[in-house]
């Protein structure tokens, strides 16, 4: 019978606010409106801890306690750390208490939940950096499990994450790369030599995040002893059922009322019935099994929207340059020297805010509409633009700054030097008073 090997994504953007062309120059605070509700991270924040997180987390203590053999694992974006710390010390709590019981999983990603590695090698692996230490420092552990963002992956960022020492990976089960072939297996990329890439079963993750409430599925309701029963069903054809999703499924996708809860609350024990079955987490999963063939994906894949591609981000003429924008600068935002600059540069690169820009109205739409805080697509680049004005005039404020106090220091040095040969003026002797002073030297 197969393992299963739950994975979460948790994040929450610092969202920004409705930018105006008026405040570029004045008003360097972009992320947060106290005004407005739906861009009021705070708010949002606890609204989302209270509905999901608290509770879930909660859910997920007591079935660790009561199920020794039950395990899961997280992803946690450090900006969604960063807002634990400063807005519900509360939710960090209860994540530290599932790490301490030692089996749940942490895995690393970029701190900022960016798209780093399509624009900047060097600050992908900064990112990167940042975010082990801030996992060590309120966890304690450091990860050897690796994903990128919204899961974008291919070959070369494969090969670039095993360099960094990672043991393993995590990426779409998208079919136009398997073709045939199960997700239920552990897979490589070509290049690599030992990373193991664990892929999703996104139909099995997609039936509890997706479709869970949809009265008009066909399989609605869904039981936990029909979903154990499609786990079982793997035998066979796969070893390892990838359940990879947002951890906001849970009270905030589907709502408590759909009773996504006390599903979730029967699932390990129905699953358990069978006494071959077992929950790993993904460094375990990376551990027991080896590779059945190669996972060969040459352009990038993801798990968003019905495409699997980086469309969600970049498919249209605003995001693109939005994306070109941001990390045009990184040279002058180092060069910077100014901190405040360069954490709001990396704010400005979580992948948010270039979805919320996404123009695809089809399928998609209804995701992508009620992810947004904003009216359209185009009032989230015309605030991101005029922020990403004003960062660059603030840029530009600290390179005429310096320049001005050099030409200062020199124009002082300037003035001093004259005054210096000044005071001491050169006295010019005749012949006859140099004879003059040499008797009189010798006469005393």
């Amino acid at each position: 019978m197969p393992s299963v090997c739950f994975y979460f994504q948790v994040h929450q953007p610092y969202r920004l606010k409705k930018y105006r062309i008026f405040d570029v120059g004045h008003d360097h605070e972009y992320f947060n409106d106290h005004s407005d509700r739906s861009i009021n991270n705070e708010k949002i924040f606890h609204k989302v801890a209270g509905k999901c997180y608290l509770p879930t987390n909660a859910l997920m203590l007591e079935l660790l306690n009561k199920h020794p053999e039950f395990k899961i694992s997280y992803s946690l974006s450090g900006v969604f750390m960063d807002q634990m710390e400063e807005y519900s010390p509360e939710t960090l709590k209860s994540f530290q208490k599932l790490v301490d019981t030692g089996r749940v999983e942490i895995l690393d990603e970029t701190y900022h939940h960016s798209l780093a590695f399509l624009y900047s090698k060097e600050e992908f692996v900064r990112q990167i950096e940042l975010h082990r230490d801030k996992v060590k420092k309120l966890f304690g552990v450091t990860p050897t499990t690796f994903r990128n963002t919204e899961l974008i992956y291919n070959n070369e960022l494969a090969v670039y994450v095993e360099k960094m020492g990672y043991k393993a990976i995590i990426a779409e089960g998208a079919d136009h790369i398997l073709g045939w072939r199960s997700p239920n297996f552990i897979y490589r990329s070509p290049g690599t030599k030992k990373i193991k890439t664990l892929l999703k079963n996104y139909k099995l993750s997609d039936d509890i995040a997706f479709r869970f409430s949809s009265r008009s599925w066909s399989e609605w309701p869904l039981t936990s002893e029909k979903f154990s029963q499609w786990v079982g069903e793997i035998n066979g054809n796969g070893n390892l059922v990838n359940l990879f999703m947002d951890y906001e499924t849970f009270g905030e996708h589907q709502w408590e009322d759909t009773g996504i809860f006390d599903f979730m609350r029967a699932l390990p024990g129905e699953i358990l019935k069978h006494p071959d079955n077992e929950f790993l987490t993904p460094a375990e999963a990376a551990k027991k099994y080896e590779s059945v063939g190669e996972f060969d994906a040459h352009n990038f894949v993801s798990w968003a929207d019905v495409e699997r591609d980086l469309s969600a981000w970049r498919s249209n003429t605003m995001q693109k340059e939005a994306l070109e924008g941001i990390y045009a600068i990184e040279a002058d935002v180092f060069a910077s020297g100014d901190a405040k600059i360069i954490s709001d540069w990396r704010r400005l690169q979580t992948s948010d805010h270039f979805y919320y820009m996404c123009t695809k109205w089809f399928a998609d739409g209804d995701v992508h509409k009620y992810f947004n805080p904003y009216e359209t697509p185009y009032e989230a680049f015309i605030a991101y633009n005029n922020v990403l004005h004003d960062i660059r005039m603030r840029i530009e404020r600290r390179k005429s700054g310096r320049v001005s106090s050099k030409k200062k220091t020199a124009v002082v040095k300037k003035k001093k030097t004259p005054l210096v040969k000044s005071s001491k003026k050169k006295v010019v002797v005749s012949p006859a008073k140099k004879k003059v002073a040499k008797r009189k030297s010798k006469t005393t």
